[in-house]
């Protein structure tokens, strides 16, 4: 079950569009178990040796860089935001409301 909740997640992260974050929660509920954010949380921890998953888009659901610590201890997280155009102060997303994407539902 859990590699293939993991599969999901990753499926659903490698949607979100350059420029946009996505949260631990709205990835739970497109996949139709809205109460577990903390697995797809635990999902992204495990994702950061998959080169093809955009792991720093994924935030709380206030905006705030809560995974950065999975970046190597460095402001990685951050700078890669930064590159495509998302500011951040104080490790909060600054216009969250703008760049956030909201992941469609998935059928299973």
């Amino acid at each position: 079950m859990e590699d293939n909740f993991f599969e999901r997640v990753y499926c659903i992260v490698r949607q979100i569009p350059e420029g946009k974050v996505t949260s631990y929660g709205a990835i739970a509920k497109a996949l139709g178990t809205a109460r577990s954010a903390r697995m797809v949380g635990w999902a992204m921890n495990a994702s950061h040796n998959i080169e093809d998953v955009p792991a720093h888009r994924v935030v709380n659901r206030i905006g705030m860089l809560s995974g950065k610590h999975h970046f190597g201890g460095t402001n990685l997280m951050q700078q890669l935001l930064e590159n495509e155009g998302i500011v951040v102060v104080d490790n909060q997303i600054v216009d969250f409301e703008k760049h956030f994407w909201l992941p469609k539902i998935i059928e299973l």
